[in-house]
C-alpha cells in the first residue's frame, strides 16, 4: 500500500479466536465491511489494524486525514502491520495470526483477550511477494513475526517446487502443522534462548544450495536479517529483483521508532551492499 495512496479506513467484526500455540493467536475477522477486500494476489499480504489510544474517540465514520487535523499526534491511532494468513472471498473471512508474549506490546495482548463481536478498524490491504512459479528453488527465511507469510507462501507452492524454509521459533511447543501442497514442511529451528535470528543465519549460510535460481523471501528481526542480506547478495550472488528482504521489527525499537526509521535504514543497508557487490 503505496504511502501516498488515499488511506479508507476498512472495517471488520471479531468472529472467532483461537489459541494456536502458546505464542501465537488467530484472530478471524468478518462481516459486510469488507466485502471489496482486495487479497490474494500475494502470499505476503497485509493489513494495518488501527488502536487509537485508550480514552480517546472520533467521530464516525473514522476518516485518518481529520483525526489527525482535529487531534494532538499523541491522540492518532497507532498502527500495527499483521500478514493476511488466509482470506475467504466466499464468507468474507479474513484471518490472522499475532504473536503474543504476555502483557508486552500492544496488539498481541489485544489479540490474546479480544472477544468475538468487537469492531476492529484497518488499512490495507499490501503486499508485494509471492513464490515465482518458474524459480528453480525457494528459500524462506524467518522468525515467529514472518511465520504466517511463510505458511501462506509454502501452502501456495506450485506442484514439484524444490522448497527450503527455515523457522525459527522459541521451542517445540509454537511448531504449526504447515506443508507445501508436495508435502514439503518447514525446517523448525528451536531458539532456547540464543539471540534472534542466530539459528536463522547458521542455517542458511550453512546451507548447500541447489542452484543460483533461487527466489527467496526472508524477514523478520531486522539484525539478522541485514546479515542475510549481506550474505545471500555478496556471498551468494542472488540478484537483488530474487529477495523479498526486510527487517518486520529491530531490537531495542518500538513498532513506531522502527517505522520512523525503517526506510532509510533498508536503503542505506541497501546502499552499501549494492555498493559491494559491484565493487
Amino acid at each position: 500500500m503505496a504511502e501516498g495512496r488515499a488511506r479508507a479506513v476498512g472495517t471488520a467484526v471479531v468472529v472467532r479466536t483461537e489459541r494456536l500455540t502458546p505464542h501465537m493467536v488467530r484472530i478471524v475477522l468478518g462481516g459486510d465491511g469488507l466485502a471489496g477486500f482486495g487479497a490474494g494476489e500475494f502470499t505476503d499480504h497485509y493489513v494495518k489494524l488501527l488502536f487509537p489510544p485508550q480514552g480517546v474517540t472520533y467521530p464516525a465514520p473514522w476518516d485518518l486525514d481529520r483525526i489527525r487535523a482535529d487531534f494532538p499526534r499523541a491522540q492518532w491511532p497507532r498502527q500495527r502491520a499483521y500478514t493476511v494468513r488466509a482470506w475467504d472471498r466466499a464468507r468474507l473471512e479474513l484471518t490472522l495470526d499475532f504473536v503474543v508474549h504476555g502483557d508486552e506490546g500492544l496488539a498481541g495482548p489485544w489479540a490474546a483477550r479480544v472477544r468475538p463481536g468487537e469492531l476492529v478498524r484497518f488499512l490495507g490491504p499490501g503486499g508485494a511477494y509471492a513464490p515465482d512459479r518458474t524459480a528453480g528453488w525457494h528459500l524462506l527465511v524467518g522468525d515467529e513475526s514472518a511465520l504466517p507469510a511463510i505458511a501462506a507462501a509454502m501452502e501456495r507452492m506450485p506442484a514439484g517446487a524444490r522448497v527450503h524454509a527455515f523457522l525459527e521459533i522459541e521451542g517445540p511447543a509454537d511448531e504449526q502443522p504447515i506443508t507445501t501442497p508436495d508435502g514439503v514442511a518447514p525446517v523448525w529451528l528451536h531458539r532456547g534462548g540464543r539471540p534472534v535470528g542466530e539459528a536463522l543465519v547458521e542455517a542458511v549460510t550453512s546451507l548447500e544450495f541447489p542452484s543460483k535460481d533461487v527466489h527467496a523471501f526472508v524477514h523478520g528481526e531486522a539484525g539478522f536479517v541485514k546479515d542475510l542480506r549481506r550474505h545471500l547478495r555478496l556471498e551468494r550472488g542472488v540478484a537483488r529483483e530474487r529477495l523479498s528482504i526486510s527487517g518486520y521489527w529491530r531490537l531495542g525499537e518500538t513498532d513506531e521508532g522502527w517505522r520512523a526509521i525503517k526506510r532509510d535504514w533498508n536503503a542505506a543497508v541497501e546502499a552499501e551492499q549494492d555498493h559491494a557487490a559491484a565493487a
